[in-house]
């Protein structure tokens, strides 16, 4: 089932001819652009090209050049910076502030974030700043044809539609998609960017919460795992999952997992691959065990090798899968296991890799 939704109730601007090129919000850390802000410059280097326009990279923060010339490696053709000693550490007054006035200034037509914690705090504020819309959470982009207008795809209803969303009148066309949904630019030698970078004195009156340090969380990020072994309810029971690490320990992958058995509390949450988890794109991704419903599949879709072990072949995950074992899991992972170990002691005789093994 597909809908199609337009953004309403927005200021509709006069001329639209008047928004030009392609925003990227670049979101950084240790001197460094986050990853989830890579994979945004590479859909915004694509969009770009589809439309004619030019891929800019927005940013907010105190030392800014390195992050304009890491920016300018990824494909941006113009870099603008808002550049002080306040404006460090992240803070959602200056950085919505700083960012409404590029916008303002610049008119874009496209604005695309990175679905972080940081990307969903500025994002609302800004669109309510600059009289636009958002479509949040995206896992697709494209440019109607013959047009300048973005086509937005993200799931509703419980994951049970994709909807496509334009916003034909009002600008910029913003969005943010979640973290591993796309790939990472690759890098453009020989690009030559336009930085600008502008140098501001943050006023008082938005300097009156502060930042007085962050503590990373010790969480899994299975964002950037190249190999993958999920469990779900096939599993029958949560010990079931002491199989699905011994798995992974052996091809030295990380656990994942369906929504319904972390709803059931066999495993916590931050092992959750889906549309209400984390989005992944593994090298490697083995479901064991799971039906394939779009809530999961649409986390795990784009992992390069999908393997999936179920009694069922006509479970949903065989659609999307690579490669389909129909069997027990109970059966299938201790053999798959047996001959990991034979390839890792030089005793296989089939197959170039675990991976292929598996």
């Amino acid at each position: 089932m597909m809908k199609m939704r337009e953004l309403i109730n927005c200021v509709v601007p006069e001329n639209l001819d008047e928004y030009r090129d392609v925003f990227v919000y670049i979101e950084h850390s240790d001197g460094h652009i986050k990853k989830s802000t890579l994979e945004m410059l590479g859909e915004g280097k694509k969009l770009a090209k589809k439309t004619d326009e030019k891929l800019v990279g927005v940013a907010v923060g105190e030392e800014l050049t390195p992050i304009a010339k890491e920016a300018e490696e990824y494909g941006c053709d113009i870099f603008l910076g808002t550049e002080s000693p306040d404006l460090k550490d992240f803070a959602s007054v200056p950085y919505t502030n700083y960012l409404a006035e590029m916008i303002e200034d610049y008119k874009p037509n496209i604005f695309l974030m990175s679905g972080t914690r940081e990307g969903r705090d500025l994002v609302s504020r800004i669109a309510i700043r600059v009289m636009t819309g958002v479509a949040a959470d995206c896992i697709e982009l494209d440019i109607v044809e013959n047009t300048k207008i973005l086509s937005a795809w993200r799931p509703s209803f419980g994951d049970k539609t994709i909807d496509q969303i334009l916003c034909r009148k009002h600008r910029p066309q913003t969005i943010t998609s979640r973290p591993g949904s796309y790939k990472v630019a690759e890098k453009q030698p020989g690009n030559k960017c336009d930085i600008k970078i502008k140098k501001v004195t943050v006023p008082e009156a938005m300097k009156k919460r502060k930042i007085l340090s962050f503590r990373p969380k010790d969480r899994l990020d299975l964002t950037s795992a190249k190999k993958i072994v999920s469990g779900g309810l096939g599993l029958g029971k949560p010990e079931g999952f002491e199989l699905i690490r011994n798995l992974a320990d052996e091809l030295n992958a990380e656990v994942g997992a369906s929504r319904p058995v972390v709803d059931l509390g066999w495993i916590p949450y931050e092992h959750q691959v889906g549309q209400t988890g984390q989005t992944v794109r593994a090298k490697l991704y083995i479901a064991a065990g799971i039906s394939g419903k779009i809530q999961h599949t649409v986390g795990m879709i784009n992992s390069e090798n999908i393997v999936s072990i179920n009694n069922d072949p006509e479970a949903e995950i065989a659609k999307v899968s690579d490669y389909f074992i129909k069997a027990d899991l109970y059966d299938a992972i201790p053999k798959i296991i047996e001959e990991v170990q034979k390839y890792k002691n030089g005793k296989a005789v089939v197959g170039e890799s675990p991976e292929k093994a598996a």
